[in-house]
C-alpha cells in the first residue's frame, strides 16, 4: 500500500467513513497542495514574459505577498483560513493557467489584481493595519471570506484598515458582508454560505456540469436556507457519528446554486442539484434542498466527492483512461471509469445513509421516503460494481477501495427494505438501462 495512505485508512475510506486521523490525513494534504499552488502561482508570474505579466503588476503581487507574509506573522491562523478556503483554489488555478496557457488570457490581469483583494482581507482578518488601492470587477469589490461592497464603477477604490475598521465602508449601506450558517457542532467553525466570491463559478461555472448558475441570494432565500440548516444535524446523525464528523472537518463553505428547471420559482419541490470542485476542496454547491432530510443526504452525498478526490490525490486509484463510455443508471451520458466509481461510492453512502434513516423513523411516511431512496440507490451501485471490480486498471489502493465499497454492499442487504420497494427499484435501473443503451447504442 501507499507509504501515504495507511490500509487502515484506505479500508475506511472504501466504507465511505473515516475516523480522525484519516478526515486528518486528507485535510493536511489539500491544505499543503494549495499552499504549494499559491507559491507556484508568484513564481509563474516571476517566470512570464512581460507581455503576460507586465512589471507594474509584478511589483504589486510582490506586495500582496508581502502584506500577505506580514498578516500572517501576526495571526497565522487568521491568515491560513483564508488561504485555504474553498474558493481561494479556483482563482489560483485560473491564474496558474492564464500565466502558462499557449495563448494570453483576456481576463489574467483582472484574475490577478485579485491578489490584491486577497491580500486586503488575510490583513483585515489578521488585525493588521494597512492602506491599499484595489480594482473593482464588474461593478463589486469583493474582499474574499469577508463581503462585497458595490461600487457602480470601475475605478480603483482606496481603502485603509486600522484599529478594527475599514475606513468608513463597513457604515456603507452597499457593503454585504458574507452570510454564514451556525457551526455543524459547537467549537466548529461557521459554514459560510458564500454568494459573493467573484470566483465560486469560474471556469465555466456550475452549468458545465449539467448545474445551475450560481445564486445570489436575497434576505428571504438566506432565511430559507437558514431554517433548513438549522434542522440538518439531528438528521445527518441519523446515519452515524461518522457523518457529523465528516461535515465537521470537511466542510468549509456552501455555494448556493439557482433552483433547478422544475423546480418551481421558490424552489420548494423535490427537483434539486449539486456538486463538488476538486480545485476547491471543502465546499459544496448546491440549490437549496427541500427538507432537512435531503440536505444532510445532499451532504453525504457530496462530501464522498470530496473524500475520494482528496484520496486520489493522494494515492490514485487507478489507470483507466478518460473515455466515457461505461452505464450509470444515475447520468443519461456515457461515464469515464472514474466518474462511475465517483458515483457508485456516493451512492453507497446514500444508500447506507437512508437505510440507517429508514430504521429509525417514526413517521410512516418519511420511513417509507427512506426506503424508496435507499432501495433505489442500492440497486444504481449493485448495476456498477462488477465494472468496477472487473476493472485490471485500479491500483492497490483502489483495489482495497473497490473490495470495502462490496463488502458495504453487501452489508446493506442484511436489513431489505420492503419488498414493493425492491421491485420499483429494479424496474427503475432496467428502465435506466434501456433508454441508456437506445440513446448511445452500447453498453458498458
Amino acid at each position: 500500500m501507499s507509504p501515504a495512505v495507511p490500509e487502515r485508512a484506505l479500508r475506511e475510506l472504501g466504507r465511505t467513513e473515516g475516523g480522525p486521523e484519516t478526515l486528518g490525513l486528507l485535510v493536511r494534504d489539500q491544505h499543503t497542495r494549495r499552499l504549494v499552488m499559491l507559491r507556484a502561482l508568484l513564481d509563474a508570474a516571476q517566470a512570464a514574459p512581460a507581455a503576460v505579466c507586465p512589471p507594474d503588476l509584478l511589483h504589486r503581487m510582490h506586495d500582496d505577498w508581502a502584506l500577505l507574509e506580514a498578516a500572517e506573522r501576526a495571526d497565522r491562523a487568521a491568515v491560513r483560513t483564508l488561504l485555504l478556503h474553498p474558493l481561494t483554489g479556483p482563482w489560483a488555478q485560473r491564474c496558474l493557467y492564464g500565466l502558462t496557457a499557449p495563448e494570453p488570457s483576456p481576463q489574467l490581469r483582472d484574475d490577478l489584481a485579485h491578489f490584491g483583494a486577497l491580500a486586503a482581507a488575510g490583513a483585515i482578518r489578521a488585525g493588521l493595519s494597512f492602506s491599499a488601492r484595489l480594482t473593482p470587477a464588474g461593478g463589486e469589490l469583493a474582499l474574499p471570506t469577508l463581503g462585497s461592497l458595490r461600487t457602480d464603477s470601475t475605478e480603483p477604490v482606496d481603502i485603509a484598515f486600522t484599529e478594527d475598521e475599514l475606513t468608513s465602508r463597513q457604515q456603507d449601506p452597499r457593503w454585504q458582508p458574507v452570510y454564514c450558517l451556525p457551526a455543524v457542532l459547537p467549537g466548529s467553525g461557521p459554514v459560510p454560505l458564500d454568494d459573493l466570491h467573484p470566483y465560486r463559478a469560474v471556469g465555466g461555472g456550475p452549468q458545465r456540469h449539467g448545474l445551475s448558475a450560481a445564486a445570489v441570494l436575497d434576505d428571504n432565500e438566506r432565511k430559507a436556507w437558514s431554517e433548513s440548516w438549522s434542522g440538518m444535524e439531528p438528521l445527518l446523525r441519523i446515519g452515524g457519528e461518522h457523518r457529523v464528523a465528516e461535515a465537521t472537518a470537511l466542510l468549509r463553505c456552501l455555494v448556493p446554486l439557482a433552483p433547478p428547471p422544475g423546480s418551481g420559482p421558490t424552489g420548494e419541490s423535490a427537483s434539486h442539484c449539486s456538486g463538488t470542485r476538486r480545485e476547491a476542496f471543502g465546499a459544496v454547491l448546491s440549490s437549496r434542498p427541500s427538507t432537512p432530510a435531503h440536505f444532510a443526504a445532499t451532504l453525504v452525498h457530496e462530501l464522498q466527492h470530496t473524500k475520494l478526490a482528496a484520496l486520489g490525490a493522494l494515492a490514485p486509484l487507478h489507470h483507466e483512461d478518460a473515455t466515457p463510455r461505461h452505464f450509470a443508471p444515475w447520468r443519461s451520458d456515457p461515464r469515464p471509469f472514474d466518474g462511475l466509481l465517483q458515483g457508485a461510492y456516493s451512492h453507497i453512502a446514500l444508500a447506507d445513509y437512508w437505510q440507517r434513516f429508514a430504521l429509525g423513523a417514526e413517521n410512516t411516511a418519511h420511513r417509507d421516503l427512506a426506503w424508496a431512496e435507499h432501495a433505489r440507490c442500492r440497486e444504481q451501485v449493485g448495476a456498477v460494481l462488477p465494472v468496477l471490480a472487473g476493472s485490471g486498471e485500479l491500483t492497490r489502493e483502489g483495489r482495497t477501495v473497490v473490495n470495502e465499497m462490496i463488502a458495504l454492499y453487501h452489508h446493506l442487504a442484511d436489513r431489505p427494505p420492503p419488498s414493493g420497494h425492491l421491485a420499483r427499484a429494479a424496474a427503475y435501473v432496467d428502465t435506466a438501462r434501456v433508454i441508456w443503451c437506445q440513446r448511445n447504442g452500447t453498453q458498458r
